[in-house]
């Protein structure tokens, strides 16, 4: 599994303790340092490496969203979505916390609902949509978790 644009990568030790192969990236060199700090035993799971770039050493089968998207200004998003189809195989998920919001200042740049939808439904299926009651302040009340199963490919 991946965790893009990790930042302190704090969810990194719970998938890993949780058995999963996690690895976390980020584009930042301060991020992946404070990051391999944080998370001790499982340092060798940051790497410092640009999302648009990455190749996985194994295939894929699931991609968490935490604040990843609503960090990109909103023309970039296209471009993270058919990344994220190209990196999870059909079957595979991309699961996590999406922003909501209508103010066009950033980041956090949030979507609405129908942009979203748009954006994902050429590659995705949305399974599973949840509003999130124990949000961040800066999230409180405009967040969802979702999952989001890969299409065939076309």
């Amino acid at each position: 599994m991946l965790i893009p644009g990790c930042g302190s990568a704090y969810e990194l030790q719970a998938f890993c303790e949780a058995g999963w192969n996690a690895t976390a990236i980020d584009f930042s060199p301060s991020a992946v340092v404070a990051a391999q700090q944080a998370v001790g035993p499982w340092r060798e799971h940051v790497i410092e490496a640009d999302f648009f770039e990455y190749t996985p050493q194994l295939p894929l089968d699931l991609v968490y969203e935490r604040a990843f998207l609503c960090a990109m200004p909103r023309e970039m998003w296209p471009r993270v979505v058919q990344r994220w189809a190209q990196l999870l195989p059909e079957g595979g998920l991309l699961l996590g916390y999406f922003f909501f919001d209508s103010n066009p200042k950033g980041p956090p740049f949030g979507a609405d609902q129908e942009l979203l939808n748009r954006l994902m439904s050429a590659y995705f299926d949305l399974e599973q949509d949840a509003p999130v009651e124990d949000s961040i302040p800066v999230f409180e009340g405009k967040e969802r978790w979702m999952a989001w199963r890969r299409k065939k490919a076309l």
